[in-house]
């Protein structure tokens, strides 16, 4: 099911409750689409309202990105920011449009991102706190240029993160990712990192983890 009304395009899966229902929000990685999460979809929480959003900004051939990766001889592989920091207050607002369109609790709200989609996850975490609770965050890494200035001084109290990577993920290095917790950590903020045996993907022991993990929160 598609629902092209508010900021993003999206798919939603409903949830067997019909009212009140704990919201999931899906964010694909670099050259992805909406689709591609969403095939996890099915073996996730019935309870779980789940909606899978496309990035704004289409790649050719095929695909969609949340900002410019570019690739330049002396700067090497550099972000677009400001893209990327446009895309993370659209997806905060597309939290806000969500839990007014449909039967959910804005007081149970949990993103799920993957590579780019991970790294806007913590980018709108860490600046709109307020708006959600879980984060899975996969094969993702911070980038600090999308964090608030004030973060030192922000309340995190209801965050709580899943962050897992591959260690030997050839496309965003493991070293990067392993930089999280104790940043996590040093802001006081619940969390958990694992690492398996694979490149840039989820392996079935990620997901099945990742879900039990997700599943003992949205309750």
């Amino acid at each position: 099911m598609e629902n092209t009304s508010l900021s993003l395009q999206h798919l939603i899966r409903e949830s067997s409750l019909t009212d009140n229902a704990p919201l999931l929000i899906m964010m694909h990685g670099y050259g992805s689409d909406e689709n591609d999460l969403f095939s996890f979809a099915s073996e996730l929480p019935k309870e779980l309202f789940i909606i899978s959003v496309k990035a704004p900004y289409p790649m050719a051939p095929y695909g969609n990105a949340w900002y410019a990766i570019n690739f330049d001889a002396e700067k090497g592989k550099w972000n677009d920011i400001e893209q990327a920091k446009q895309s993370r207050d659209l997806i905060a607002k597309f939290i806000d449009e969500a839990v007014e369109a449909y039967p959910v609790n804005k007081n149970n709200v949990s993103l799920l991102g993957f590579s780019q989609g991970s790294i806007l996850s913590y980018g709108v975490a860490l600046n709109y706190p307020e708006k959600v609770k879980n984060i899975v965050a996969l094969s993702g890494y911070l980038v600090q240029d999308i964090f608030p200035n004030d973060i030192a001084s922000k309340d995190y109290s209801n965050l709580d993160f899943y962050c897992s990577h591959g260690s030997v993920d050839q496309v965003i290095p493991v070293e990067w990712a392993r930089q999280t917790a104790p940043f996590l950590n040093n802001l006081n903020i619940k969390n958990q990192y694992s690492e398996f045996p694979v490149g840039h993907g989820v392996a079935p022991q990620n997901f099945h983890e990742f879900k039990a993990w997700l599943t003992e929160r949205i309750g």
